[in-house]
């Protein structure tokens, strides 16, 4: 994609909003009306909206499927994703397609019913996330819970909607080294 695509969209724009809106699964976009804010969405030629914001929350969503086939039809560059709010869902693990949006800089997963802290490791290919919200998830009671997710995405500058510090980094360096063991290196017995 072009430079000059990317900027006909912003994350400045207003969110292409669904939220409050009893959405069950992701194909019910196509019907349903987005929320109409204080400022009105652009919209390309083809009708899609221009914004890198997308608001699912407060919804009853307990799966993405068919996210990579509904949301071109509703954004112009879906691509350019770059904050998605599926807080307060019933969500019980981290979909992998979230996976795949490499321009993610904000996920919200607030509110949810993840329950595998190592779910986590999911986002580590995200290479611009630096905001992410979890709590509200059973995860959120596992014990190292801040620092196991500090240490798994070292590039996050928020995390709970909370700033990240330096403490907050040294603490989670030191709790790495004393609870994640480091692989061991298995050498084959025929090589010997």
């Amino acid at each position: 994609m072009s430079k000059q695509d990317y900027m006909k969209t912003s994350v400045q724009e207003p969110p292409l909003d669904y939220s409050f809106r009893s959405i069950h699964v992701i194909q019910d976009l196509i019907s349903e009306e987005p929320r109409t804010g204080l400022r009105p969405l652009r919209h390309s030629k083809s009708g899609k909206s221009l914004t890198q914001s997308l608001w699912l929350n407060n919804n009853v969503l307990s799966e993405l499927r068919d996210f990579n086939s509904v949301i071109p039809q509703l954004l112009e560059y879906p691509e350019n994703l770059a904050w998605i709010d599926l807080s307060f869902n019933d969500l019980t693990s981290i979909d992998p397609v979230l996976t795949t949006l490499f321009n993610l800089s904000v996920l919200y997963l607030h509110g949810n019913s993840i329950h595998r802290l190592g779910e986590v490791n999911k986002l580590a290919i995200l290479p611009r996330l630096r905001s992410l919200t979890l709590h509200g998830n059973p995860i959120e009671e596992e014990k190292g819970y801040r620092q196991y997710v500090l240490c798994t995405l070292p590039r996050i500058t928020t995390f709970d909607f909370s700033g990240i510090t330096k403490a907050d980094r040294t603490t989670a360096e030191v709790w790495k080294r004393m609870n994640i063991k480091p692989k061991k290196v298995q050498i084959k017995q025929d090589a010997l």
